[in-house]
């Protein structure tokens, strides 16, 4: 009987701790082709720094913060803010990991206006 209740009161624990989110670690290549992202830890937070561009004449940089102060907001995402190089913008920032897909969006407006970018993982 005592085993019994042991073995119950540890299935209860391990069912009663939370899952953890996914890590959105990694580089990240843009659905466009055009750019790759490293996504990383800073401080507590995660941040996504431009790391190779298919066209460096544009207005994205090389090792340009796009994603920075993302946060966990649930399984799998993330909030923060999202720098746009192409309008030199800050935005409130989202980011979703589903698989090797990163989504990531860009809105204003109280979130009433948001822009996604599919990234699919590549290391």
């Amino acid at each position: 009987m005592k085993l019994n209740f042991a073995a119950a009161l540890m299935l209860a624990s391990i069912a009663a701790t939370p899952a953890l989110a996914a890590d959105p670690t990694g580089t990240y290549l843009r659905d466009t082709g055009a750019s790759r992202v490293k996504i990383g830890k800073c401080g507590d937070a995660y941040c996504g720094n431009i790391v190779w561009l298919k066209d460096s004449s544009g207005p994205a940089k090389l090792g340009q913060r796009i994603f920075y102060d993302m946060k966990p907001d649930g399984d799998s995402k993330w909030v923060g803010k999202a720098f746009n190089p192409e309008d030199g913008k800050t935005y409130s920032g989202k980011m979703n990991l589903s698989g090797g897909t990163l989504t990531t969006a860009g809105c204003a407006l109280g979130g009433l206006i948001c822009k996604s970018v599919s990234w699919k993982k590549v290391d």
